[in-house]
């Protein structure tokens, strides 16, 4: 028995050409992108954490693979977990731990809360400041939903320390600079600031040591993308204690 195209047959022949040779070309591609972590990416990160070791970590991943682009998203850490929820971004780095059964959290590191002040402040010339050593201080404080400002106004109240705040602010570099400037002691976390203005110190608060948790969320049950995989692991990898 013979089988012969039709006339139609011969027609569509070169059209179905084309598509067996587009699905091998997208299924080389996809091989491709598993086998070299390539392709577009987007991730949530809260602010802060971009002004420490993340765009170090970011430059390396870009060293590694330097055909992928990433997307960040700047958001809060509120809005870090619903940007993961929502598959606005592939995964996210936030500083407060979610609950939430559909999400995975991984804490990668613990950062302490430390004092910068000016370096004539009364507190400058000192290795270490206990929170109750705060009372009657002007304080730079954070505002907005900053999961810094919750940590330590809690830390605050359990030191029954009537705080005396003379600045409210959203940014840390806010912050730092009114602090420069004379106007009080701004509380931050230690990795916020690794290149340190010479007119100000930085003090570790102890009694208690406080810090804030730095976390990697993602979606319970599903597999990240090569290229964000590579990136994932790459912040476990480095984003290690202070």
């Amino acid at each position: 028995r013979t089988v012969a195209l039709t006339s139609i047959g011969r027609e569509f022949l070169p059209e179905a050409q084309r598509m067996v040779d587009a699905v091998d070309r997208s299924f080389e591609r996809l091989k491709t992108m598993s086998r070299f972590s390539t392709g577009d990416i987007t991730i949530a990160s809260v602010p802060s954490l971009m002004y420490g070791r993340l765009p170090r970590i970011l430059r390396s991943y870009a060293t590694r693979h330097p055909n992928n682009r990433v997307e960040i998203l700047d958001r809060t850490s509120t809005l870090v977990i619903e940007a993961v929820r929502r598959r606005q971004a592939e995964f996210g780095l936030h500083v407060q731990p979610p609950n939430q059964q559909d999400l995975h959290n991984e804490i990668l590191v613990r950062d302490p809360f430390v004092v910068y002040c000016r370096n004539d402040h009364p507190l400058a010339g000192r290795e270490t400041i206990a929170w109750a050593d705060l009372a009657g201080h002007d304080l730079i404080t954070l505002g907005g939903s900053s999961g810094n400002r919750l940590l330590m106004e809690a830390q605050l109240s359990r030191s029954g320390i009537e705080v005396k705040t003379k600045f409210v602010v959203e940014y840390f570099s806010s912050a730092i600079g009114l602090a420069s400037e004379g106007l009080g002691i701004a509380i931050l976390v230690q990795s916020l600031v690794e290149n340190l203005r010479a007119d100000l110190a930085q003090i570790p608060l102890v009694d208690p040591i406080v810090d804030r948790p730095v976390s990697l969320i993602r979606r319970r049950g599903e597999t990240l993308t090569p290229a964000a995989q590579a990136l994932y692991n790459l912040i476990v990898r480095e984003l290690g204690p202070l």
